[in-house]
């Protein structure tokens, strides 16, 4: 082999960590992979990885309030991935939680650590498998790295195995292939998220339309609309970023630069989105990319070497050597002659594969593959894909989809009267996502059959009636609501398409731009406006109510509909761009008469909704300007104080002074003075004025943070994660202090619970600005405008309550 031959592998080499000829044959693919590693970095993921867990379990995972999880009455329907699977009473899923607990803890100090790992995975994937509901990606990604952990050799450094019962472990080589898993799996949850990204959807911005606006945009929206940096930054940048970064991670020269991205993207998100630990494990998982031994060197770079003595590498048993490596004087690499100077490790340091370094690495195949098809296999799962592909929370399709669910209707028909009866869709499962998939809306149709034999119903039909969007799309129908889903024609199979689910109407989606446009157009005409675009099938019809204080009107946007109106007994017919009002207060059914979907819109007016903004804009208003000449007037009395106190001192005074005067008064209209078409006959002024002193509490919160120093707000929210972490943590320990009295003692666990966790009064103390209240109603939109189907107020149907 020529000198330039050997410059090329030393090249590639330098780059990848590997050269070709380790793949020319199945022995030296073998060695390769279970090259000798410094063990420190692997030991750096697992504390990591284990204390963000340990934050985890009592939050995400539920522990803290398993209680309320898993009640043993009244229990709520399950949506399990196997049927088979179901939890067990309370206390013991308790117990359950409370041992995954300690094996997270166990695989972070490195204690028993292959015990901790496989009881930490075996009861994560348990619980995990219990709840399709609550699937996420990277849920599923922490139990993919728990998994991984069983087999990693991740307690050769740092760990108390290593320090007190396995010396011959301590400081020891790893084999390559648990950082190739591991990296690996890091690179896939990076690049295939953004091979996701690629649907136009997210090319063209309609996945995550109004990110742009959120705070920590603030910066760029200094030079870029909130349109702008929508699409360009959230969308553009976020498919960029998933693609090439993991990539950028890999190689030397373009790890730092990808590690400020890494840093702020996961940094943003985890101010943006309600995703637990996810974005700190995603930090905690950049150092896998950096060379192995950089925690070695970091520590001998930090610690005087009086508090700690560098010890030479250990063989090990999992790894592979050449002869050449184990003679000191023909070894070529410093790493490898610190290891030979341990004479007594050389016993275990193998020259030839064994069958477990053969098996290990047919696993270590086997996983890379899996990972790499698992997130295409749908066309084989056919059963799970609706208008996405697959259950989500495994495809690392993470926010290429954004849902909204216009309306649930569960219709249920007692064949012994022929009685029909509307159902609460919450009734018995609390969860919204069981809507969205065929698998899920088979087992809660099941699970409601067997509840209402509990209420006399033995012979019944349901049907699910499911509007919802998808990327802004039209409202539209997401299953057959004619089926019965107790019947032979709701049929359900892993592997076969389910028939009764309703397309995607894809061939509408380029009305999004001109959705956009008409709703734009009618808001900037009146802010009180609220338009719901609305698609349906041939054949179908919509039932719809419209609350009292609602004007409403409908028009059509495509197709032909006939509008019933049932208390005036009237049909009226409408082409496309023909409208009418519909009486509120009423219900009214919309008949798709077309041979083509039909699509139209709704547009309401909620006139008390006007009336409450324009008072609340004067209060706001008259409030402001009286703290603004307050602030004036304390600031030389004042003049100790800093800028935020005295607005907050400042502001106590003005609410001070308003406390004496009404609300009438205030916003100087007259006593009889009623909000316009409100469907009552008087006008709660108590809780009005509650509503506008809250919202004005929240702009003054906000006014505040502005006024802040940045340490001192980055403190507050330190300490405010702290004291929820810190109940959270008490809560866990009282409850499983409950749990193991009540399997002990075979007492009641929810007694115990009401006795001694729930009737203990909490000391909270209250704060002249309030900042936890709900938003008043007069700055929101009424909620019952948007929805497409009511029955709460059909009195001559029965409703089945929990």
């Amino acid at each position: 082999m020529g000198p330039k031959k050997q410059q090329e592998l030393s090249t590639m080499r330098r780059l990848f960590g590997f050269e070709m000829v380790d793949f020319q044959s199945w022995s030296s693919f073998v060695k390769l992979m279970n090259r000798p590693e410094d063990p420190s970095s692997l030991a750096a993921f697992r504390i990591l990885f284990g204390i963000l867990m340990m934050l985890d379990i009592p939050q995400e995972r539920g522990m803290s309030h398993a209680d309320l999880y898993y009640p043993n009455e009244d229990r709520e329907c399950q949506f399990p991935l196997f049927n088979f699977l179901a939890p067990f009473r309370a206390e013991y899923m308790v117990v359950i939680y409370f041992i995954m607990f300690l094996g997270v803890v166990g695989i972070t100090l490195g204690l028993f650590y292959r015990c901790s790992a496989i009881i930490f995975a075996i009861t994560y994937w348990y619980i995990f498998l219990l709840d399709k509901t609550s699937w996420n990606n990277h849920s599923y990604l922490y139990g993919l790295l728990g998994f991984q952990l069983i087999f990693f050799d991740a307690h050769h450094y740092c760990s108390i195995d290593g320090l007190l019962f396995r010396k011959k472990i301590r400081n020891s080589h790893v084999p390559l292939w648990n950082y190739t898993l591991l990296r690996y799996q890091i690179f896939l949850v990076y690049f295939i998220a953004g091979l996701k990204k690629t649907e136009w959807d997210w090319v063209a911005g309609y996945s995550m339309d109004s990110l742009g606006d959120h705070w920590v945009f603030s910066p760029f929206r200094t030079f870029m609309t909130i349109e702008q940096i929508t699409w360009l930054l959230v969308h553009v940048c976020g498919l960029l970023f998933d693609l090439f970064i993991g990539f950028a991670l890999f190689f030397d020269r373009s790890r730092p630069i990808a590690i400020v991205f890494c840093a702020a993207f996961h940094t943003m998100n985890s101010q943006m989105f309600n995703i637990g630990m996810f974005p700190y494990t995603m930090l905690a998982t950049i150092p896998v990319f950096f060379h192995n031994n950089w925690l070695r060197k970091f520590v001998n770079c930090v610690l005087p070497k009086f508090l700690y003595k560098e010890e030479s590498v250990q063989y090990s048993s999992s790894c592979l050597y050449s002869k050449e490596e184990i003679k000191p004087e023909e070894s070529k690499t410093s790493s490898l002659k610190s290891a030979i100077a341990n004479a007594t490790s050389v016993k275990n340091a193998p020259v030839k594969a064994t069958f477990r370094h053969k098996m290990l690495t047919i696993f270590a195949l086997l996983y890379l593959t899996e990972q790499a098809f698992l997130p295409y296999s749908h066309f084989i799962t056919k059963g799970y894909n609706n208008w996405t592909n697959g259950l989500y929370g495994y495809s690392w399709d993470m926010m290429v989809h954004s849902w909204h669910t216009q309306h649930v209707k569960i219709t249920f028909i007692d064949k012994s009267t022929d009685e029909v009866h509307y159902l609460k869709p919450t009734a018995w499962a609390s969860a919204k996502r069981w809507s969205s998939h065929a698998d899920m809306i088979v087992q809660y149709a099941q699970c409601i059959k067997g509840k209402l034999k509990e209420h006399n119903y033995d012979d019944v039909e349901i049907r699910f009636d499911i509007w919802r969007s998808m990327n802004g799309r039209f409202n539209q129908r997401q299953i057959d609501p004619r089926i019965d889903l107790l019947s032979a024609d709701a049929k359900w199979s892993t592997f076969e398409d389910t028939p009764w689910l309703q397309p995607l109407l894809t061939n509408l989606s380029d009305w999004r731009t001109r959705m956009q446009k008409i709703e734009n157009k009618l808001s900037s005409k009146d802010q009180n406006v609220l338009v719901t675009f609305v698609a349906d099938f041939p054949g179908l019809f919509l039932e719809n109510y419209i609350p009292p204080d609602l004007n409403t009107t409908i028009e059509v946007l495509e197709g032909q509909i006939i509008v019933e109106l049932i208390s005036l007994k009237k049909n009226i017919t409408l082409n496309v761009g023909e409208n009418t009002s519909v009486p509120n207060g009423d219900y009214h059914n919309v008949y798709t008469v077309s041979s083509t979907p039909s699509c139209y819109m709704y547009v309401y007016l909620n006139q008390s909704d006007a009336d409450i903004v324009q008072l609340w804009d004067r209060f706001y208003n008259l409030t402001d300007r009286l703290l603004n000449e307050t602030i004036v007037r304390n600031r030389p009395l004042h003049s100790d104080k800093e800028e935020a106190d005295l607005v907050r001192v400042s502001y106590e005074n003005v609410f001070e002074e308003l406390r004496h005067k009404t609300i009438h008064e205030l916003l100087e209209i007259p006593i009889d003075y009623k909000i316009h078409n409100k469907n009552e006959t008087s006008t709660n002024w108590t809780n009005i004025r509650l509503q506008f002193e809250t919202s004005m509490n929240r702009s003054i919160v906000k006014r505040l943070d502005l006024k802040v120093k940045v340490q001192e707000r980055t403190l507050r929210v330190f300490k405010t994660f702290m004291n929820r972490k810190k109940k959270q943590f008490l809560r866990c320990y009282h409850i499983v202090k409950v749990a193991l009295k009540s399997i002990i003692f075979r007492k009641d666990f929810m007694q115990l619970v009401d006795d001694e966790i729930n009737n203990v009064d909490d000391e909270s103390g209250s704060n002249a600005i309030v900042t936890e209240e709900s938003p008043p109603q007069s700055s929101s939109k009424s909620s019952s405008s948007k929805k497409t189907s009511s029955t709460n107020g059909k009195t001559k149907k029965k409703q089945i309550k929990k």
